[in-house]
């Protein structure tokens, strides 16, 4: 019989599966985020972490090659054998078929197409698991289906090619390899775009918002009309299938939890706090903020600028905070001053989990020959991921 008691619990509401990962109660390897980093971990405070993962390292020798992410703490950085921007990364990595562990000191969605573009003899490690990146988590598998089903109701799926950013899980590289897209990072995005329009007359444009919007209207002359966003969280897109067909950009309704957070007023404070400053910033900035700025590129793009920046400039860089304080010390010496945008002092929280006694753990295991936190994509993931990757590959 169905007490008074029973039927009130059937009507509380249940934590979803998300809420549930945020929560620290359930795992799930194929998420971001919220997954739990087996084994013991050595001491943050061990004074010897710095000598131990130096000696694991050697141990390993040309068995293992570490890549750091510009993003990455100092700490770690000084281990990697290699530095760069994802793409960059997993392409270095594919060019060491000798060595038999890759290390990727960064977020999850990097090492999977480090996996992807690696042999099947080589195996990718991430230190931490719950290294993730809110940014992908924004564009699920089955997000991305359902707004494909929305598509072809209003008639328009055969005009669409997706075009997916780098920073996007190995499902979404596949779903895009599979529906005749292609992968941009955020210095190709233009050529990727141009590509798509002869290819098609629409682009979704996964999972980044501002990436698209930028490239769309700053670099190709397109009107903000011209683009759309999609919100998968609504029905339908929370958009009109009218608007789908007028729309040249159905934009994902994502963003970069740090890029996002650079403001306007960000700028207009710098340059009043600083007379003379240049405003650079990535182009996962919100569109009035790259409208504002003084050059806008990817992270290759900002340290090359700064590079070549005269003795005596003063900059004020829109990125992740690590880099850019790792750029201010290595200028000062040239009389550039460097400056973050926004006052707020803002890491990439998931970034940020991959710290010295992660690596250390992670070294010291490999050392032992117990392979550990292997990130490996499955075959059929992976052909389909592939064909989006070798496509942009393909670009000019």
């Amino acid at each position: 019989m169905t007490t008074a008691q029973d039927l009130a619990h059937s009507f509380e509401p249940q934590p979803t599966p998300l809420a549930l990962l945020l929560l620290g109660r359930e795992a799930d390897p194929k998420s971001e985020r919220g997954v739990d980093c087996p084994g013991d971990l050595p001491s943050p405070s061990d004074p010897d972490l710095v000598e131990r993962a130096r000696v694991a390292k050697e141990k390993l020798g040309d068995k293992v090659f570490v890549l750091g992410h510009h993003y990455q703490r100092d700490e770690v950085i000084q281990f990697a054998d290699v530095t760069g921007d994802s793409f960059k990364l997993a392409r270095d990595a594919a060019a060491k078929p000798e060595a038999e562990y890759i290390v990727f000191c960064g977020v999850h969605f990097m090492a999977e197409s480090a996996d992807i573009l690696t042999g099947d003899d080589q195996k990718v490690v991430l230190p931490d698991l719950a290294a993730g990146c809110s940014m992908a988590d924004m564009a699920t598998a089955e997000q991305v289906a359902e707004c494909w089903d929305v598509l072809t109701e209003a008639g328009i799926a055969e005009q669409v090619v997706p075009v997916s950013y780098m920073n996007s899980s190995a499902d979404i590289k596949a779903f895009t390899g599979k529906h005749g897209g292609t992968i941009c990072t955020s210095s190709n995005a233009k050529k990727a775009l141009d590509w798509a329009f002869e290819q098609g007359e629409k682009v979704l444009f996964l999972p980044d918002q501002h990436l698209g919007r930028n490239t769309a209207v700053r670099d190709m002359g397109m009107s903000l009309d011209d683009c759309v966003v999609y919100n998968p969280h609504k029905p339908n897109g929370g958009l009109t299938a009218e608007e789908l067909r007028e729309a040249k950009m159905i934009l994902w309704r994502g963003h970069c939890s740090v890029h996002g957070r650079f403001s306007l007023d960000s700028v207009n404070d710098v340059r009043e706090r600083i007379p003379g400053v240049n405003v650079l910033v990535h182009p996962e900035c919100k569109h009035e903020v790259v409208a504002a700025a003084d050059f806008v590129g990817s992270t290759e793009y900002i340290i090359k600028t700064l590079e070549a920046a005269p003795a005596g400039s003063k900059w004020a860089i829109g990125t992740e905070l690590n880099l850019v304080r790792r750029l201010a010390n290595r200028f000062a010496a040239e009389d550039k001053e460097v400056v973050f945008l926004d006052k707020t002092v803002c890491f990439c929280s998931t970034m940020n989990r991959i710290d010295l006694p992660h690596l250390v753990w992670a070294l010291e295991s490999l050392a032992d020959g117990k392979l550990v936190n292997r990130i490996q994509v499955d075959k059929e993931t992976e052909s389909f991921a592939k064909l989006a990757l070798e496509r942009m590959l393909a670009l000019p």
